[in-house]
């Protein structure tokens, strides 16, 4: 039985990792930041308490973020410069920043906002889009990509060990609609795993999740130009919540030359963090420093 779904109004979003970021960031006054995946402001709001004659240019691809971010910021609002859209397609010109950072993946309010469709524990459309206005939705690649296809990309994407036989389900018995629909294809479809951490879907929802967004294409070009954009000894500081995102992140640091990697493991949660929220256990905190000229 599905879960009613939770109101859709609020944006409110607990940062992870917060003082792990801040320390790293090690900010200095009337420093300039880049928040380059704002979500609900949680995040930047810390920053600025913390040092609020700083500025900081905040980006999301998604306009609901953007509107509980301005409206979390506006104590700050002289200080915030919004830009909406995707982290990759943003260009600073002659700015340069004094630290960079991200949050990867979903946030907590997009999981919840049952249209949204994210999450399969509410029946909702399978769209899976961060950014509305985009065209393909996860409905578009369900029910229309090869059986070959769609194995490959909860393979490569999901790292779903039963990817054929799901893909296989899929294709006999789509077309499929609801979140509701997919989960208990997947669930019928795997073998019981007996006692698991995790649902069935989980693999397969993230697969295309990661492949509606491009995910691991736009981090990759990200991460390609973010360190032209540091000032000398410049901090970047990226949270990755899965192996995908965080293997990225650690060899992109590191084959660039223009940082320094200043974690040689990532940073992780507490048990008390996640405790208080369990959402952030999966976290993964790299930090890596502009060299100097």
């Amino acid at each position: 039985m599905m879960t009613d779904p939770p109101p859709t109004s609020d944006f409110d979003h607990q940062p992870v990792l917060a003082q792990a970021l801040l320390t790293a960031l090690m900010p200095k006054p009337q420093s300039h930041y880049l928040d380059a995946t704002v979500g609900g402001g949680g995040h930047s709001l810390l920053l600025l308490e913390a040092y609020p004659d700083i500025k900081i240019t905040a980006i999301d691809q998604d306009p609901n973020a953007i509107t509980a971010a301005q409206a979390r910021l506006s104590p700050y609002q002289q200080q915030v410069n919004f830009w909406h859209g995707n982290f990759s397609d943003f260009r600073p010109g002659d700015l340069k920043f004094a630290g960079i950072f991200a949050d990867l993946g979903v946030s907590s309010p997009q999981f919840d906002q049952a249209e949204r469709g994210f999450s399969f524990r509410y029946e909702a459309p399978l769209d899976m889009r961060m950014n509305p206005n985009q065209a393909t939705t996860a409905a578009d690649l369900v029910n229309n990509l090869s059986e070959t296809d769609l194995a490959n990309l909860f393979y490569e994407l999901g790292e779903e060990r039963f990817s054929r036989r799901i893909a296989r389900r899929i294709t006999a018995q789509r077309p499929l609609r609801t979140t509701t629909q997919l989960a208990n294809l997947v669930a019928q479809a795997v073998p019981n795993r007996g006692s698991q951490r995790i649902h069935p879907a989980t693999r397969v929802f993230q697969a295309l999740r990661i492949a509606v967004n491009r995910e691991l294409d736009v981090l990759k070009t990200f991460l390609d130009l973010a360190p032209q954009w540091l000032e000398p000894s410049g901090c970047m500081a990226i949270i990755s919540f899965h192996s995908l995102e965080d293997r990225i992140v650690k060899y992109a640091f590191r084959e660039s030359p223009l940082l320094q990697v200043i974690t040689k493991k990532p940073i992780i949660p507490s048990p008390e963090e996640i405790a208080t929220n369990p959402r952030a256990r999966s976290a993964k905190l790299r930090i890596a420093q502009r060299s100097q000229p």
